[in-house]
C-alpha cells in the first residue's frame, strides 16, 4: 500500500522536473522514492537486509566502468540496489514496463536502457550503444543475467548479454548473490519478515575472455554463493 500511495507524488514531481532537467537530478528523485519503499518494507513488513562484500565495489570516485550482475528473485533487488551502490545505475529492462502507470512513465524519463526482447539483434545493438554512452557518463550498468525472476532455490538460464557488453567495453563485472525470494517472493507483494542477504563478489576483468566462459564463471559463483547465504532454499536439491 505504501508503494502504491507514495509512487504518485514522487512520479508527478519527477515528471514535472523532467521538463527542465535530465540525468542525475531525476535519478536522485527516483532513489528517494526507492528509499521510502525499502524503508517501509523494513518498518512495516519486517524485511531487513545485510550486505557482505561492499568493499568489492569500486569506490564512488573511480572512473572504472562497471556492470553489475545480480541474482534475480524478486522486486526487492530492483528497488534496493540503487540505494546501496555509490554510483548511479542504469537498468536494462523490457520495454513493457514503460506501460505501467506512473512507475513506467518515470523510468522512461531516466537514463535506462529499455529493449524489445522479441528483436534480439536490435536489442543487443541498443544495449551496446547506450551502454557505452552511459558508462562514459560514469553510470554503472545493471543486468540480471537470468533475464527474469527465478523462484527461490531455482535457477534461470544465464544469458551472455552482460558479458558481451563487458568484453566489448572493458567494463569490470561484479557478480551479486541475493536471497530476496525468502522475504519478497516472485510475483507477490506480500512480504515475509526476515533478513535478506546480499553478497557482492570481487570484480572480474573481462580482458582476454570470451563471453560464454565468462558468464559460466559468474553463474558458478552466484549459484554457489546462493547455497551459502540461503541453504534452506537448496536443502532438497
Amino acid at each position: 500500500m505504501v508503494m502504491v500511495v507514495s509512487v504518485i507524488p514522487y512520479a508527478i514531481a519527477l515528471l514535472l522536473l523532467s521538463i527542465f532537467v535530465r540525468g542525475r537530478p531525476l535519478y536522485d528523485v527516483a532513489v528517494g522514492w526507492l528509499r521510502v519503499v525499502i524503508g517501509a518494507a523494513r518498518w512495516i513488513g519486517g524485511v531487513e537486509y545485510r550486505v557482505q562484500g561492499l568493499e568489492n565495489v569500486p569506490p564512488a570516485e573511480s572512473n572504472q566502468p562497471v556492470i553489475l550482475c545480480p541474482k534475480h528473485q524478486s522486486t526487492w533487488e530492483t528497488f534496493a540496489f540503487p540505494t546501496i551502490m555509490p554510483h548511479p545505475l542504469a537498468f536494462v529492462f523490457k520495454k513493457e514496463l514503460l506501460r505501467i502507470p506512473f512507475f513506467g512513465w518515470c523510468i522512461g524519463r531516466l537514463d535506462m536502457v529499455h529493449i524489445d526482447r522479441s528483436k534480439r539483434a536490435e536489442a543487443w545493438n541498443k544495449v551496446a550503444e547506450q551502454g557505452v554512452q552511459l558508462m562514459e557518463k560514469g553510470v554503472w550498468i545493471i543486468m540480471f543475467p537470468e533475464g527474469t525472476r527465478s523462484e527461490r532455490g531455482g535457477k534461470g538460464g544465464y544469458k551472455t548479454g552482460a558479458t558481451r557488453l563487458a568484453v566489448t567495453t572493458g567494463a569490470q563485472i561484479v557478480p551479486i548473490a541475493v536471497s530476496s525470494g525468502q522475504c519478497w517472493p516472485r510475483r507477490s507483494f506480500v512480504l515475509r519478515p526476515g533478513v535478506i542477504d546480499v553478497s557482492i563478489g570481487k570484480p572480474i576483468d573481462p580482458a582476454g575472455r570470451e563471453p560464454d566462459e565468462l558468464m559460466r564463471e559468474i553463474e558458478t559463483w552466484i549459484e554457489a554463493e546462493m547455497r551459502r547465504i540461503d541453504p534452506q532454499a537448496y536443502s532438497s536439491a
